[in-house]
């Protein structure tokens, strides 16, 4: 079985090859703006819910030129400058591991339907890299084929079942199942767990919520933070609340490991019912 490697974060300047009339106009524009619009790979730029603080973070990736650029644009902005150990990449490799067809490995999300039709959500960098999904690494049990798939912006694709294997509406939990109830929103401080197919269940709280992650393959936005780890492999995997069964997003990628601890971020997953028009079932 091969996994999808890590795409790590490379360094990327702010404005080289960005024509002089948007260089302008980026100069030009309220600096709390441009400190919103960093795009800089290797950063995440959010509202800090304790503080109430526009704070930019960093990664190992950003050193140099690129943090005196962001230092800076902080400074303007009145932006706290962090640094978070690592680097973050998505996570390619709800919580059991599916293997797409050309190669790599990610965890399902959630069991979906629309009618009498059934499929599941993973992370659209997953659904990306193949149209065809399996439930074994030897890619001899199909699931289903990609019926949709949207990354950057945002992270989540759909495939829809083909085969009988059985899907039910829950969450495994390495072992056991949790039943998923229905689907509901993130708040900061709230109580959750994540499954993988690499690390399990992991658990830990909501740190923020409407963050822009921005990875070397491009940014998503409106994404939930948490303090879980997560690793190569769990990418797509569901954060849901263990006590009612509901599940609140699917993992989109982070920083740091589950042996010297991290940081994830979630495509909530309020917004991809709506997108595809599915419901939990």
């Amino acid at each position: 079985m091969r996994r999808l490697p890590i795409v790590a974060l490379v360094l990327a300047t702010l404005l080289l090859g960005v024509p002089p009339a948007a260089r302008a106009a980026t100069a030009d524009a309220a600096p709390a703006t441009a400190a919103a619009q960093v795009r800089t790979p290797g950063t995440t730029v959010g509202v800090d819910p304790v503080t109430g603080r526009l704070t930019v973070t960093v990664d190992d990736t950003v050193t140099g030129a690129e943090l005196a650029a962001l230092r800076a644009t902080a400074a303007r902005a009145g932006a706290v400058l962090r640094h978070q150990p690592g680097r973050l990449r998505i996570l390619i490799a709800g919580g059991q591991a599916i293997h797409g067809s050309g190669g790599g490995r990610c965890s399902l999300g959630a069991n979906m339907r629309s009618g009498s039709t059934y499929y599941f959500v993973t992370a659209g960098h997953c659904t990306a890299t193949a149209s065809t999904w399996y439930a074994d690494s030897a890619r001899t049990t199909v699931l289903g084929t990609r019926t949709g798939s949207s990354f950057p912006t945002n992270d989540y694709g759909l495939v829809r079942y083909t085969s009988d294997v059985a899907h039910p509406s829950a969450v495994y939990t390495y072992p056991g199942m949790v039943t998923i109830s229905g689907a509901g929103s993130a708040y900061v401080g709230q109580a959750v767990c994540r499954s993988g197919a690499t690390t399990g269940v992991r658990c830990g709280t909501v740190t923020a919520l409407n963050q822009t992650v921005n990875y070397a393959q491009g940014s998503v936005s409106g994404l939930i933070r948490t303090n879980i780890c997560a690793e190569p492999g769990d990418s797509g995997g569901p954060l849901y609340v263990a006590a009612t069964g509901t599940i609140i997003g699917i993992l989109s990628g982070g920083s740091g490991t589950c042996t010297t601890g991290g940081t994830t971020f979630y495509q909530p997953i309020l917004e991809v019912l709506a997108a595809y028009g599915v419901a939990i079932p």
